[in-house]
């Protein structure tokens, strides 16, 4: 059997080729690219066979991978591997009455939400047999008191929508060899998880960091929300805010965006994950959170309690910043799911290719649950004290500028300091992102100040919001004119 680090090398090698077709939207160097991925997992369930062909221990079989099939997932089998093997596997496997079991993409589930280290730490459920459903995207909600007036039942229901979670789909191919079907159901179930756990995180992962939204998911680095202009089905991408330090200073001022949901809500921050990519968490992120102390020990230098997960999905040079349990994601199978014979790929005499449907979906619950993060010139952390940050350039524009889900007019440019917008609520929110984590924002509207994030109450007529931001020796104001009808 194959050396495990060798193996892992080679399946790494191949995930990274089709995270790289993924990227560059090359369907068939991805193709290509799983399908040797599917091969190499073929091949070592069928050596891991080998050496195991004897073993009648069940305790053992378990150790390797092999799962004790329930009653239904082996008749399922037993009836694939009879159809795979005759001459038309097409129609045979179309006159399959049994399903494809849930079981299994619950174990497939199990393993994903287990071993891959962003996937585990969302708010992920298999949503196998679901066709939609709803969800709270404010997440903590107040208990009211007193009358229930129709404007708490608004605010109590507002989170609430409905989710179509088979909008998306995915599909896995699985060449079969004969030597493959000969070993039994319980093999062919081991091979099969694998394909499937591989597809989905590998699948999955890009969709979950930079995903349009169209026919895919919508991913933590897009938009979403109210007022969000989706063109074609694709959700405009986040500006990145610049940072030059890790420290609590510029950490506490793109985090205490997340501590207002987009309607407004005060609500506590937790789950913090930030997604870098390989070469930039040892080239830029290591060295901004690890010092040696006086004692020669390196120690994190983090102010604030963040998981940093390295991602080949993230472009170099960004991160990914938010709370991670404000992500949703849905994965499961139709009712009807089943393996089905594919005429896209011809192999060898010996080995046919199948293919498994699967769907999922996902989405942040929200705009301020998650920040992209410029991480191009990321200062080496020190323990000497500075007058000022090494190639600190100050910086007062903001990034975005959102009141509610209102366009502004007109459409925001952090060059652009003046804008009018109509609103015919009493309250909208008022968002502002800035450039760069260093800049302080102060947000006014007439006389009242307002928090970055929170409610403001409109007059009748004209109202004028001012965005101070200051990096710096430098200041710099927007100016909103909001007129409520």
């Amino acid at each position: 059997m194959k050396n495990k680090d060798f193996m892992a090398l080679k399946r790494g090698e191949i995930l990274n080729k089709m995270t790289a077709a993924i990227a560059e939207n090359n369907s068939e160097a991805y193709s290509e690219a799983f399908m040797e991925l599917c091969q190499e997992i073929e091949q070592n369930v069928l050596e891991q066979a080998q050496e195991l062909i004897n073993q009648a221990d069940s305790n053992v079989l378990t150790q390797r991978g092999v799962r004790q099939l329930t009653s239904k997932e082996r008749e399922y089998y037993e009836k694939v591997i009879e159809a795979m093997k005759s001459s038309d596997p097409k129609q045979a496997l179309n006159n399959i009455d049994t399903v494809f079991p849930e079981t299994i993409i619950d174990s497939v589930f199990d393993e994903l939400t287990t071993n891959h280290p962003l996937i585990s730490r969302l708010d992920a459920t298999t949503v196998t047999g679901l066709t939609r459903m709803m969800m709270n995207t404010n997440g903590e909600q107040k208990a009211a008191w007193g009358k229930l007036t129709a404007k708490i039942i608004e605010e109590l229901t507002s989170g609430f929508k409905e989710v179509d979670v088979t909008q998306d789909k995915l599909s896995a191919f699985l060449p079969v060899s004969k030597a493959m079907l000969d070993l039994g159901p319980a093999w062919l179930d081991n091979y099969v998880r694998q394909v499937l756990t591989e597809a989905l995180a590998n699948g999955l992962e890009y969709g979950i960091v930079n995903g349009t939204g169209k026919d895919m998911p919508i991913g933590m680095a897009r938009q979403v929300g109210d007022g969000v202009n989706v063109v074609s089905g694709e959700y405009p991408a986040k500006e990145p805010i610049k940072m030059t330090a890790l420290n609590m200073i510029q950490l506490g001022n793109v985090t205490s965006i997340m501590a207002r949901n987009s309607k407004g809500q005060a609500r506590t921050v937790s789950d913090l994950i930030m997604l870098v990519n390989p070469v930039d968490y040892w080239k830029r992120i290591l060295p901004a959170t690890r010092a040696m102390s006086p004692d020669g020990v390196y120690v994190s230098t983090v102010p604030i309690p963040v998981e940093i997960i390295q991602s080949a999905a993230v472009e170099e040079g960004t991160a990914v910043y938010g709370m991670a349990g404000k992500y949703f994601l849905g994965v499961g199978m139709a009712k009807n799911g089943k393996i089905e014979y594919s005429d896209e790929y011809r192999f060898l005499e010996d080995e046919r290719v199948y293919l498994i449907k699967m769907y999922a979906y996902g989405f942040a619950m929200d705009n301020n649950a998650f920040v992209v993060l410029n991480i191009k010139d990321l200062q080496p952390v020190r323990f000497e004290v500075v007058n000022k940050e090494e190639n600190h350039v100050d910086n007062a524009f903001l990034s975005d500028l959102r009141i509610g889900g209102l366009s502004l007019v007109p459409k925001f440019d952090s060059n652009t300091e003046t804008y009018t917008v109509t609103t015919s609520a009493a309250t909208n929110t008022i968002t502002a992102f800035p450039e760069t984590g260093t800049a302080a924002i102060e947000i006014t509207v007439g006389e009242e100040k307002v928090t970055n994030g929170g409610k403001a109450t409109w007059n009748s007529g004209a109202n004028t919001v001012k965005v101070k931001v200051t990096d710096g020796a430098l200041t710099k104001t927007y100016t909103v004119t909001v007129t409520k009808e």
